[in-house]
């Protein structure tokens, strides 16, 4: 498996599915997973799979399959015209391999390594490119029979090994473009998602939503493409002490990238209607994103900003926290290929408001759905939950025993379904 970040270390979801999948995965007898990632930070749980850093692999006098490697990434490195930057000074110090076919450059450093930040900063399509360089190596020298990349932050990686080993690709689509963009659409990003669903022997997506996005979007042959859905970890915090809030005030909460994706100006219109009925709720905003200052100023012209609470980016304990703070959970996305925190709300005991513009409204049962766009429709829901304690108890404890149904191993299965149509095509179709 490639992907591109692991627990505790994560900005998203992305993340937490790779998680959750290689735990279901390693509770099948059969199935051994290797789980490779650009760099390795530390604190991350190995026990369910092997772990490498990308970063980690000394590339010194190891033989590199360069003919594939730049078919693999000429497609990003001359679209994108990305060319790794090597300070003059430093040039002759530095040991790289030249990729013939393309601009790039491949540092390494004095240990014979790549370095990686594995994050999303402004080289992240170099960053890329590397990744696939060094997946190039890893697919050489260990013993698999799939390869599973996650994200197209990884079909490069994918891509590369397959076209050194041979072996049959699955890429797990856990969100496309046409998402995160809301449709403005970044060409060079595209191009990637493109080359790695072409490049697959199978596609999984994690939602029928994002299925017919892959199909109608990226001309993939429908019988191709396999839905499986996320699940979400057993909260193992459920019988730590509850935080006290301090106040007797109901909190409604949005926890998730305060991106056009997510649709945080809905929420925030939706509190403002909510305000002017009921003036016992405080709102929550946690997380972080490009949309954060403008959410903080339209409350402050709502004249709700007392009322408000941005918490920033939150992670682990303290999103468990967040959760069993609140009364009300609500993911207005605008297009949300699955959504896995509205299932840890349920799992808190938290009644959820969802849209029906998100995949995971696909398969619950017990959440109020809405359509992102209806802030009056959003308003009514919240004001609806809080003013009903019956109607909140119960979205509450249904909504936990659904939650506590959708387990990782389940969906394991159903990759492993998957594995095994990409290495027998043809008795199986």
């Amino acid at each position: 498996m490639f992907g591109w970040e692991f627990p505790p270390h994560i900005s998203g979801g992305l993340g937490t599915a790779c998680y959750g999948l290689t735990k279901g995965l390693s509770k099948l007898s059969d199935v051994d997973v290797t789980f490779v990632v650009p760099k390795i930070f530390g604190g991350e749980d190995k026990s369910n799979m092997h772990l490498i850093g990308a970063g980690d692999v000394s590339v010194t006098n190891r033989k590199v399959s360069v003919k594939e490697f730049g078919r693999s990434v000429e497609y990003i490195e001359v679209k994108s015209k990305l060319v790794p930057y090597v300070d003059p000074e430093d040039y002759f110090k530095q040991t790289t391999y030249t990729v013939e076919g393309t601009k790039s450059m491949i540092e390494l450093d004095q240990e014979g390594k790549v370095k990686f930040t594995g994050k999303y900063g402004p080289d992240l399509l170099s960053e890329i490119v590397r990744y696939a360089f060094v997946a190039n190596i890893i697919a050489q020298e260990n013993e698999f029979d799939v390869i599973h990349a996650h994200d197209w932050l990884a079909y490069p990686a994918g891509i590369a090994a397959k076209q050194v080993s041979g072996k049959p690709l699955v890429i797990h689509v856990h969100a496309t473009d046409f998402d995160r963009s809301g449709g403005h659409v970044n060409p060079s990003v595209y191009a990637i998602e493109k080359q790695g669903m072409d490049a697959a022997d199978k596609i999984i997506t994690v939602s029928n939503l994002t299925r017919q996005i892959v199909i109608d979007k990226y001309g993939i042959d429908p019988a191709k493409v396999v839905t499986v859905y996320n699940a979400v970890e057993p909260d193992l915090q459920e019988n730590r002490p509850l935080f006290v809030k301090g106040f007797n005030e109901k909190v409604v909460t949005f926890l998730g990238r305060i991106t056009t994706q997510k649709g945080p100006e809905y929420f925030v219109e939706a509190a403002s209607r909510v305000l002017q009925k009921m003036d016992n709720v405080r709102f929550v905003m946690a997380g972080s994103g490009d949309m954060m200052n403008k959410m903080i100023r339209r409350t402050a012209q709502l004249k709700i900003a007392h009322k408000f609470h941005f918490t920033g980016f939150l992670k682990g304990d303290d999103v468990f926290q967040m959760l069993r703070m609140s009364d009300v959970y609500i993911m207005p996305s605008v297009s949300e290929p699955f959504g896995i925190s509205p299932l840890e709300a349920m799992q808190a005991n938290v009644p959820v408001i969802i849209s029906h513009q998100s995949g995971v409204s696909e398969i619950l049962s017990n959440a109020i759905k809405i359509n992102h766009w209806d802030v009056d429709a959003m308003a009514d829901a919240i004001h609806g939950i809080i003013k009903y304690p019956k109607l909140s108890s119960m979205l509450a404890s249904h909504g936990k025993r659904e939650s506590n149904n959708l387990k990782w191993e389940d969906s394991a299965r159903k990759v492993k379904q998957v594995y095994r149509s990409a290495l027998h095509p043809v008795s199986l179709n």
